[in-house]
């Protein structure tokens, strides 16, 4: 690449996404993200007919990572039978499994880890979102600076072993009501940043943004980084068009970034299969307002 590492690439899109933000959206005219949603693999019907691209499943639940190879083994032909892909997994570690602090533990952390890897490689799933609000919540007092050190430590582990099994390990960002650690895009990715590998990545969760006040222009500064997207409404965690919140600001963010990523409705449902379509119709909505 002209003697250029992919830090220095990374940065550079990063600069010219930014520098184009106050322009012409001209770029939005490829602005096409898939869509789909978080949930089990019952929801599946329900969002093939509205219209989804994918599904996003919890690994805990559909890679069982703490259970034996025979117990994956019927959840593998589940998750293959899939009327949409399943391509994302959250809910990554257990609070049992701390990344920072006095109580954690690298070698069970990523042994576990690369299970969830390995068996989301077999399944088709290519992104694994690491919220994991109890693994990486701090004790009272503790250092963020110790933290920020231990984490990066344990991200930098981490990424070929993802690497290996071909995924992609997206590092999401949660508000300050779920974790006292790394609330915003803005804090993700100066972590990102230096463990530099193409495997880690960072999840832009528009519901966390809005929570914690936080602009469209981390995602354009963050450029290249942002891999995958969650998406819900500020006040109730609701679906796209419940309460009407104006989404287009960081959709149009996305866009300036080249974003041809995956954007999932993570939210709070009372009744999917009557719920997803609309949702799924307004966030398009939404999307087509900014080209």
């Amino acid at each position: 690449m002209n003697g250029l590492s992919r830090r220095d690439v990374l940065r550079s899109s990063s600069f010219l996404s930014l520098a184009a933000f106050p322009g012409a959206l001209d770029i939005t005219r490829e602005f096409a993200p898939t869509l789909g949603s978080t949930g089990g693999l019952s929801r599946g019907p329900a969002l093939d007919d509205a219209g989804g691209e994918f599904l996003e499943v919890a690994c805990r639940g559909s890679l069982v990572p703490d259970k034996p190879e025979s117990e994956f083994a019927k959840k593998l032909e589940e998750l293959r039978a899939s009327r949409v892909p399943v391509r994302a997994a959250n809910s990554f570690l257990p609070g049992s499994l701390q990344c920072t602090g006095p109580e954690a533990d690298p070698e069970p952390l990523l042994k576990y880890a690369e299970v969830v890897f390995e068996r989301a490689a077999r399944a088709g799933i290519e992104t694994i979102t690491f919220g994991s609000s109890g693994a990486r919540s701090l004790p009272e007092g503790y250092s963020q600076v110790d933290a920020t050190r231990e984490f990066t430590a344990i991200l930098a582990r981490m990424a070929p072993l993802a690497a290996k099994h071909g995924v992609i390990v997206s590092l999401e960002p949660l508000r300050k009501a779920e974790t006292n650690f790394l609330n915003r895009v803005s804090q993700a990715l100066p972590i990102v940043r230096e463990v530099d590998h193409p495997n880690v990545l960072i999840t832009a969760d528009i519901y966390h943004m809005l929570c914690e006040d936080e602009p469209a222009d981390s995602i354009v500064k963050a450029g290249a980084y942002i891999h995958h997207v969650h998406i819900a409404e500020k006040a109730k965690r609701t679906a796209p068009g419940v309460a009407g919140d104006d989404f287009r600001p960081y959709l149009r963010a996305l866009a300036m970034i080249g974003y041809k990523g995956n954007i999932s409705i993570e939210c709070r449902w009372s009744k999917f299969e009557e719920e997803i379509a609309p949702a799924m119709a307004a966030l398009r909505a939404q999307l087509a307002d900014i080209h």
